[in-house]
């Protein structure tokens, strides 16, 4: 058995994964942003810019009791 060679391998898989999870994570940030811009777009046509979501009515939707 390489010792040696075992914990070099071990260094590159680690250096490689590290590098896949951080592109993985920059494409989620860049399409969670392209997400956000789309829906402000959304948001911006219908016309309700700046204005904040509608409260939640009481009668909205039945309350159940947590058990």
């Amino acid at each position: 058995m390489l010792d040696g060679h075992d914990s070099e391998d071990t260094k590159q898989s680690t250096a490689d994964m590290t590098a896949f999870v951080q592109n993985l994570l920059q494409q989620m940030q860049s399409r969670i942003n392209e997400l956000e811009q789309s829906i402000n777009d959304l948001r911006a046509e219908m016309g309700v810019e700046g204005t904040p979501p509608p409260a939640s009515k009481s009668g909205d939707e039945p309350k159940t009791p947590a058990s």
